[in-house]
């Protein structure tokens, strides 16, 4: 064996999110050499206002195997053992179940605290933070990539080299854009109003009381809320959080920024209240009051890709399947992609770099199609919007079977998401 051959293969991860992190973890475990590239100049410190997310099994296992410590996960998080769906009359303003899934087997955790273990638990010197991707060359042999990227702090181009590119740089993917430069996600039809409460010391609180008094399983159910056209979302976070999310049917708006998340005035932020008390419970209303600097989230998604590889170049986590968040599927997606990926490589070989990548691609591309799709549907749905097949869903008139449809484990692939291929089996 030569030199070449018996050198260490490198990855150059660009985006340090979680689908990034996870990446790293899963290519450091396959043997493989990494550098995350990152445009934000550092980790998230502190507890920052964020979105909440919900870990299924397998994504709970596959990370504490990273960790080397489940208990780690385990004391970040919280259980949602209970996925429930419920109507609100807005006009009484009174509610009512749906439908109730008692074998949830999920748990709770704030993006920032996760990103935070993943994050620790890797060697501080493969993040290059404030370094912007700017472009990418493949060697005429496939054996190689080189990354050109800024410094923004000087300005500096760099280049580095590598085995592999993977491209984890989110939904609007400036990777993807190369090689799919038509593509344009689809917005939903909706926007999201987000926001997390701390209301650390004010457990007995007039508002704590009152959410716990009309969501009593706070703390172990995800809880969703159907008015007329709309929907809300509520469970608890680890040390003393609340997420709520409320989906709002509205025209597309106009992004001034290369983000779907959009922060607004305080003007804004009272209107949205005000509209919230002509639809929501006065204790729901009051936790969205009392939280800090909600945000809007626009929903977008894109029709199934039919390839997330070329050459070198591989796409993971929201590049390669923006989603709608509606069946908890972002993060646990991106986790699926980095193990599947890691195995991949691990079982084939920088040698066999197009095999390792074509395999991955046939192992995640059927599960995630399907559940971009579902999930979409399911947002429609839950909004009282048209879908071809159905008439619009009514929390007043609907039949227990059609409550049914609105249950997470109807989700394809939700117990048995394959991430290795059967022929090594």
């Amino acid at each position: 064996m030569d030199e070449r051959q018996r050198k260490i293969p490198k990855a150059i991860i660009v985006g340090g999110s979680i689908a990034g992190l996870s990446c790293a973890h899963a290519l450091t475990s396959a043997g493989w050499q990494v550098v995350v590239l990152e445009k934000t100049t550092a980790p998230p410190t502190g507890s920052p206002t964020g979105a909440g997310l919900g870990l299924d099994p397998l994504t709970q296992n596959i990370i504490g195997s990273w960790l080397g410590q489940p208990q780690l996960l385990h004391h970040a998080t919280l259980p949602l053992t209970i996925d429930q769906n419920q109507a609100t009359d807005s006009n009484r303003k009174v509610g009512w179940t749906l439908t109730t899934d008692e074998s949830f087997n999920f748990r709770a955790a704030h993006w920032a605290e996760l990103h935070g273990l993943l994050y620790h638990s890797l060697p501080p010197e493969i993040f290059f933070w404030g370094h912007l991707f700017l472009s990418f060359t493949v060697s005429e042999d496939k054996s190689w990539v080189s990354v050109k990227a800024k410094v923004l702090q000087t300005g500096q181009t760099i280049e580095l080299d590598g085995n592999l590119l993977v491209a984890a740089d989110g939904s609007l993917s400036s990777i993807r854009h190369i090689f799919l430069p038509h593509l344009k996600l689809r917005y939903s039809g909706y926007c999201a109003w987000r926001g997390v409460l701390d209301f650390s010391g004010r457990e007995e609180s007039e508002t704590i009381v009152g959410i716990r008094r009309a969501y009593p399983y706070l703390g172990k159910c995800l809880y969703f809320d159907l008015a007329s056209q709309t929907h809300s979302v509520l469970y608890q976070l680890p040390r003393n959080k609340l997420n709520w999310i409320w989906y709002v049917n509205q025209p597309e708006p106009q992004l001034k920024t290369n983000s779907v998340t959009i922060r607004v005035s305080n003007e804004v932020i009272r209107k949205m209240i005000q509209e919230a008390e002509d639809v929501w419970l006065p204790e729901l209303v009051r936790v969205m009051k009392e939280t800090k600097d909600p945000f809007i989230n626009a929903i977008y998604d894109c029709d199934p890709l039919k390839q997330i590889f070329w050459d070198n170049v591989v796409l993971i986590g929201d590049a390669a399947h923006p989603t709608t968040p509606h069946g908890l599927r972002s993060t646990n997606m991106s986790v699926l992609d980095a193990a599947v990926l890691g195995n991949c490589l691990e079982k084939w070989g920088v040698e066999n770099l197009h095999s390792a990548l074509e395999e991955y691609q046939s192992i995640r591309l059927p599960v995630t199609s399907k559940q971009v799709l579902h999930s979409r549907r399911l947002g429609r749905i839950k909004q009282g919007l048209t879908l071809p097949d159905r008439h619009l869903f009514d929390p007043k008139a609907a039949s227990p079977e059609e409550c049914k449809d609105l249950q997470q484990k109807n989700m394809p692939f939700f117990t048995s998401v394959p991430i290795i291929s059967r022929s090594t089996l």
